[in-house]
């Protein structure tokens, strides 16, 4: 899993964000979000107390899911970042 979440952090920080990132923190944030979800595409939101907003898009499907990007909206930027490229 460590593996996971360092992929998770280095594409963030690829993207030029230079916020705190803890993707262990955004996996475990992904996989409450979609608990007992139907198959399909879910787009959601998390807000922290800095005000960034972090956009998720997940394909959830029978076993697993698919990060497709996280968008980030920071007091320094926007970042997008597209992890099905």
């Amino acid at each position: 899993m460590e593996e996971i979440y360092s992929a998770i952090e280095e594409k963030i920080k690829a993207s030029g964000y230079e916020g705190c990132i803890d993707g262990e923190t955004i996996y475990n944030t992904i996989c409450d979000e979609i608990e007992e979800k139907e198959n399909g595409t879910y787009l959601f939101f998390t807000k922290e107390d800095t005000g960034t907003v972090f956009e998720y898009k997940v394909d959830v499907m029978d076993d697993s899911f698919n990060l497709s990007y996280i968008h980030i909206t920071a007091e320094s930027g926007i970042f997008h970042i597209d992890f099905d490229n």
